[in-house]
């Protein structure tokens, strides 16, 4: 019997991840690096994502502190990695407004960095031909696609044409043997859904009550979902989305 035998392992694979410097982001990077991974972090905060890389286990990881909501902050990403196993487009922005209040700087806010900038990332790596032959890419979509919650709608609208464009992604780029997948969180004890202080902590409580497992869920959770699909474990799979949300899809 072979005890070093892990069909989970990350051991030899690089990994790109955006949106590293806190929550799921900052949660995978460890996990993967624990996996036996080689990092690359990116964010926008400097600070953070230097704390996130001083957490990493091994050695040879490296950082690039870049705002990739713009067409130049992506390029300049591109052009500073060498080619990748994996890629997670996880970066992200939220806000919670009621359909009259939505802004048009809200808008363009949103869709550059949910929409925009995972796309012109993808579209980057593969036209420079920086993912490998064989190579998994994850996008962080929400079940929001499914769950209805008012003054949700804005967040929701980008998480679905990102899991539509995963989806036209995995189609043509089967080819090049890379596959593309989303993981599709509840609601996740992370800044951006928790810190914002902008519920009391009993509306924060029925909230959870609507989990069929009575609890929000860690970034630790999601991150070993996306080890998983970065696996070899999970090669005859590509185009699925993975509702990671504790049972709460199950109960509108």
């Amino acid at each position: 019997m072979d005890t070093n035998y892990n069909p989970y392992s990350l051991s030899g694979k690089t990994i790109l991840i955006t949106g590293a410097s806190s929550g799921i982001g900052k949660a995978t990077a460890i996990e993967c690096s624990r996996m036996g991974a080689q990092l690359i972090i990116t964010g926008r905060n400097e600070e953070r994502l230097q704390q996130t890389f001083d957490s990493l286990a091994g050695e040879g990881h490296q950082q690039i502190a870049v705002d990739i909501s713009n067409a130049d902050g992506v390029l300049r990403l591109v052009d500073g990695v060498s080619a990748v196993d994996c890629l997670f487009n996880n970066a992200g922005v939220s806000t919670t407004k009621p359909i009259g209040f939505i802004a048009e700087n809200e808008i363009e806010r949103l869709f550059d960095t949910n929409v925009k900038a995972p796309i012109l990332l993808t579209n980057m790596m593969v036209k420079k031909k920086k993912i490998n032959k064989g190579g998994s890419v994850v996008f962080t979509s929400s079940i929001g696609r499914y769950v209805v919650t008012p003054g949700n709608n804005l967040y929701a609208a980008t998480k679905g044409a990102l899991s539509a464009f995963m989806k036209g992604a995995a189609v043509e780029l089967a080819s090049k043997k890379i596959r593309c997948n989303a993981v599709l969180p509840g609601m996740i004890e992370t800044p951006i859904m928790t810190g914002k202080g902008s519920i009391s902590e009993e509306q924060w409580e029925l909230n959870k009550q609507r989990y069929p497992l009575k609890r929000f869920g860690t970034p630790e959770e999601v991150a070993w979902l996306v080890i998983y699909l970065f696996s070899d474990a999970s090669q005859f799979i590509t185009g699925s989305e993975f509702v990671i949300d504790g049972g709460r899809s199950l109960s509108i």
